[in-house]
């Protein structure tokens, strides 16, 4: 629909659609009820697919699953009241991750608002510290510029949720259509160059540097700068470190990689902030699972600290040079930046350095213990995917141990092919992530990694990939327990398993039974509980892909998520197997 388009004599709801329409949506994932039912008859005449979810966090973390693989705007459409509070999980997470995504809820008519209607709720107000922005539409004429708003609100700049709650007086009442040509948002103009004079003084710092480390975060998925990244990596050596959000931003298999930093990241990823000069963090937070201890944290660095949000800079560390703007223009700034000195005959030195991570990286590389008695190894199971539905595959994981072994042992080398749950960490993310991403990448194989635990909070959501054509795969690593928290409770509690047991104290019928649950959804089930059957299992479940598949790995329950720093310790405590510490020792340098 081109910008001037106009109608007259239609209703809001037919206004509501033809502007989601004109903002590009595509793809839609709701539920009706009373309050937004009036949008959905103009629905089935539009050419947006709307796939009808069977619970409301599906739809919003689908919503998610679809932008983080796309990069586009995710939609999700819900009723007033339960419909609109069953989105307030997605939206916060959406809001901890910075994904793009529009909220559409219904609300009860104008006239009844503050009356304590049926199914009313005040999901303005509730989702207020959770979306960059919501409106409440209580006037017909308002719905273009308002979904017009929403759009680029949630797309530009730092990413995230916007509400939009519309009022059924409005979906119902006569009014015309005039999409804006232009939006008029006077406090909203998010920053993305960065200044010169910034970028001249990052460039300074890390001439000077002999042990500097660039520190990656999800905004740098965000703003689609990964090749920029790489050639700023290749062209100072510098190692790399790459949060949970970042995976796959910069490839697993090259040589300054050093992996994930943080509570279960790589040792020689946490050696490296720790014992850093300079950390260049790009789109990073200085999140608390990846600083532990914030006093004791890389205590010798200074801080160039680029991100797109200007309230993120500074925030948890002080940063000797802070860059507002967006990912991808600050390093192809300071690209050009560190070329012209290279052409001055000014490079840096961080041969001993670079070395030095080497080894810590050879000697303590990940791994892990086979289980006794046969058992399979968690473990295992996900490197052997990995390794058998490849760096082309998009995962996504719920949270939890399955999620840590997803972000250690698949190699990544793709931006936007690991979708999870960071900053929240929701439980159930995964298989209506994976729904999602599916949707927006319909030729693109999508494994959704799940926990037993994390799968039974949304798996409801394999009817709607059943019935609507998205054949998603599912890896339930099944250790018949919520095995973060028991790992916990082994470390820290005693051994007292309170409440993390999935099977009670029953006998040897599983509860439920995954492939009976799978093939009652119409999806094919799979089970495997053996080494040696791992790879046929995976091979079988990638040829069958008109239906979606769920395997059932049946695993060992007391595999650990190594290595490890305690909450609240210092990262200088990091552990990589139980009571045993790395040496960091840097006498060399």
């Amino acid at each position: 629909m081109s910008p001037e388009a106009t109608s007259h004599g239609i209703t809001g709801a037919q206004s509501l659609v033809k502007s989601l329409e004109a903002a590009g949506a595509e793809n839609i994932f709701g539920i009706p009820g009373g309050a937004i039912l009036p949008a959905y008859d103009p629905l089935m005449d539009s050419s947006i697919r709307h796939i009808l979810v069977r619970h409301e966090q599906g739809a919003g973390h689908a919503a998610q699953g679809y932008a983080a693989a796309t990069g586009r705007v995710g939609v999700c459409m819900a009723t007033s009241g339960p419909g609109a509070t069953n989105l307030v999980t997605p939206i916060a997470d959406a809001y901890m991750d910075s994904v793009p995504m529009v909220a559409v809820t219904g609300q009860v008519g104008a006239a009844l608002i503050g009356t304590d209607a049926f199914q009313e709720a005040d999901i303005r107000g509730i989702t207020m510290p959770i979306t960059k922005h919501n409106f409440l539409v209580t006037d017909p004429a308002d719905i273009p510029r308002t979904i017009a708003e929403a759009f680029h609100i949630a797309s530009t700049g730092r990413p995230g949720p916007v509400l939009v709650d519309v009022a059924k007086s409005a979906l119902q009442s006569m009014t015309s259509f005039a999409w804006p040509t232009e939006l008029q948002l006077p406090g909203y103009r998010p920053v993305t160059k960065p200044h010169a004079k910034q970028i001249r003084e990052a460039a300074r710092l890390i001439l000077e540097a002999r042990k500097p480390v660039l520190y990656v975060g999800g905004g740098t998925i965000r703003a689609r700068a990964s090749q920029e990244l790489r050639v700023l990596a290749e062209l100072t050596g510098m190692p790399v470190v790459t949060t949970l959000m970042a995976r796959g931003a910069f490839p697993d298999s090259h040589p300054q990689h050093l992996g994930m930093p943080g509570m279960h990241g790589t040792v020689a990823a946490v050696a490296g902030l720790q014992k850093s000069d300079l950390i260049i963090s790009l789109g990073a937070r200085f999140d608390d699972r990846v600083t532990g201890n914030l006093d004791s944290f890389a205590p010798g660095a200074k801080v160039i600290h680029a991100d797109i949000d200007p309230a993120e800079i500074g925030k948890n560390r002080f940063t000797d040079v802070p860059i507002v703007g967006d990912c991808r223009e600050v390093i192809s700034d300071l690209i050009v930046a560190l070329k012209a000195e290279a052409d001055a005959g000014h490079t840096g030195d961080y041969e001993a350095w670079v070395a030095f991570l080497a080894g810590v990286k050879k000697k303590y590389a990940l791994g892990y213990d086979t289980p006794p008695d046969g058992l399979l190894a968690p473990q295992y199971v996900i490197s052997r995917l990995g390794a058998i539905a490849g760096p082309e595959t998009i995962y996504t994981s719920g949270v939890g141990q399955h999620q840590m072994w997803a972000a250690q042992f698949i190699g990544y080398e793709h931006p936007n092919t690991w979708i999870n749950s960071g900053g929240l960490g929701t439980m159930g993310y995964s298989v209506p992530a994976a729904m999602g991403a599916k949707v927006g990448c319909p030729d693109t194989t999508v494994w959704s990694i799940d926990g037993d635990g994390c799968f039974q909070m949304t798996n409801q959501e394999l009817a709607t990939c059943a019935i609507e054509g998205i054949p998603i795969k599912v890896a339930i690593i099944n250790n018949e327990s919520l095995g973060m928290v028991r790992q916990w409770q082994t470390l820290f509690y005693d051994k007292r398993y309170s409440n993390t047991n999935l099977q009670g104290h029953g006998g040897p019928v599983r509860i439920p039974d995954f492939v009976k649950l799978a093939d009652a959804y119409g999806c094919v089930g799979l089970a495997c509980d053996s080494a040696a059957d791992v790879d046929a299992t995976i091979e079988k479940a990638m040829e069958i892909n008109d239906v979606p598949v769920v395997v059932d790995f049946r695993v060992h329950r007391d595999a650990m998520v190594w290595p490890m720093v305690a909450a609240g310790t210092s990262n200088d405590d990091i552990k990589y197997a139980r009571d045993l510490a790395p040496d960091f020792d840097e006498d060399d340098l």
